[in-house]
Parts: structure tokens; C-alpha cells; sequence
């Protein structure tokens, strides 16, 4: 029998439908076949790289004897966990980035938020203006202006000189 929807809210339709297929011993292929679907569809919704359609809730639904909007439902309410995740992981505009800044790491796996005060030296002593002005959008003024009282001098002049440049102190 499956879970009541309020007590599995934000996850992914696919991994409920593979708890519950493992607990009535059945198989991926054997659901699709019973309720009509292809083997790939099935699949790839257990395997979380698919979602749930209404055509698809209405079949699944009938299987498990839920309401014919249990699976869109619980679809819907994985869509705004993955959405509300991703604003909180919101990252500067990597393409106003060079690459060649963060030579030492891949630029699309940086932790914009826990890695700051490295990122904003980094930035500070060998960014262009484009880049400077994007962690100052990115970060604001008077956060970037916390870390830089943080940090240590830097070697490089030009630290100093876009702290200045940018009214950062």
C-alpha cells in the first residue's frame, strides 16, 4: 500500500514506485506490461530520469488503487522541492566568468556560497571589469565588504587597487 502523500512530499515519484514494486515483488517491465506503458518509460521514471504525466497517473493509479492525481501530486510537489533547492544553490552568471580564473577547479562544480571569500580574493586581485561587477551583483556590496575585512593582504597590488576602484572597504 502506498504512503500517505503528506508523508513522502518532495520525493521523486520514481523512488516510491521502486519501494513499492520491491515490496510487491514485482519488476519494472512487469508493471509496464500490466498497465499498458513501455518498458523504457517505466525505466526511466524509476530511475528518476522521467516524470509523471496525467495519462501516466491515471494508469498508475489504477494499479494501486490511489487517486487518480496521487502520482501528479506527488510529481508537482517534487518539481517545487527541486525548484525551491535550486534558488538556495543560485550561482553568479558563469558565462561573464573566465574559466582560466578558477584554473584549479571546474568553474560549474564552485560552491558559490561556501567558498566566498576565496572567490571574491580571487576575483579581486585577477578579475577584468565584467567579472568584478558580476560578484558585486552576485554578492552585494556590503558582503563582499565583510569578507574583505577577513581577509589577509594580498601579493597582488591590484587587490587593493579594486577594493578601491569599487568602493569595497
Amino acid at each position: 500500500m502506498l504512503p500517505k502523500l503528506t508523508k513522502i512530499k518532495g520525493i521523486h515519484p520514481g523512488a516510491i514506485l521502486r519501494r513499492e514494486l520491491k515490496i510487491q515483488g514485482l519488476k519494472g517491465s512487469q508493471l509496464a506490461n500490466s498497465i499498458d506503458e513501455h518498458k523504457q518509460t517505466i525505466s526511466a521514471i524509476l530511475n528518476k530520469r522521467r516524470d509523471i504525466n496525467p495519462k501516466l497517473s491515471i494508469k498508475l493509479s489504477r494499479q494501486f488503487n490511489v487517486d487518480q492525481d496521487y502520482f501528479m501530486l506527488l510529481q508537482a510537489s517534487y518539481d517545487v522541492k527541486k525548484m525551491a533547492e535550486s534558488e538556495i544553490k543560485h550561482t553568479p552568471n558563469i558565462n561573464t566568468i573566465r574559466k582560466i580564473i578558477f584554473w584549479d577547479t571546474t568553474i560549474d562544480k564552485i560552491d558559490w556560497h561556501k567558498n566566498k571569500k576565496a572567490i571574491i580574493k580571487r576575483i579581486l586581485e585577477r578579475g577584468n571589469e565584467t567579472e568584478i561587477n558580476e560578484i558585486i551583483s552576485f554578492y552585494g556590496k556590503k558582503n563582499i565588504s565583510i569578507e574583505i575585512k577577513s581577509i589577509q593582504k594580498s601579493h597582488l597590488p591590484s587587490f587593493e587597487k579594486n577594493i578601491i576602484k569599487h568602493n569595497l572597504i
